[in-house]
């Protein structure tokens, strides 16, 4: 399993439909803060516009829950040079993946917003105008 995970990345970032499928199992679900548990069918509707707009993942660790799943962070750099961070909890199902579950963060070096920010914001906006 842990061997497996970074070519599921990889193959994402190439935009290499047929090996994501090959990782994809047939009762596999996805969630994220967008998405509860949807199936396979919807996941390729819903994300697959977004790959190969990865130029590179760096999958940074890989921690195997003692069962069937594992929790990976990884970096991805976009071809746009936005760097994005995620935590990612996988689930298998022998060879291939039964669910993925999102966790979305923060860019390195990006800082939160807050709701003081965004009220500051929108008072800045209301007296410019």
């Amino acid at each position: 399993m842990k061997t497996k995970i970074p070519g599921y990345y990889q193959a994402w970032a190439k935009g290499d439909r047929g090996a994501v499928e090959a990782f994809v199992g047939d009762e596999f679900t996805f969630t994220s803060p967008y998405d509860d548990h949807i199936d396979r069918a919807e996941f390729f509707r819903r994300c697959w516009p977004n790959a190969g707009q990865h130029a590179r993942f760096d999958v940074l660790q890989v921690m195997p829950d003692g069962g069937d799943g594992a929790m990976v962070l990884y970096e991805s750099t976009l071809k746009s040079g936005k760097k994005i961070r995620n935590a990612e909890y996988l689930q298998f199902d022998g060879e291939r993946l039964r669910s993925v579950e999102v966790y979305f963060g923060l860019g390195p070096g990006e800082t939160p917003t807050t709701p003081e920010a965004w009220a500051g914001a929108r008072k800045h906006a209301v007296t410019a105008s």
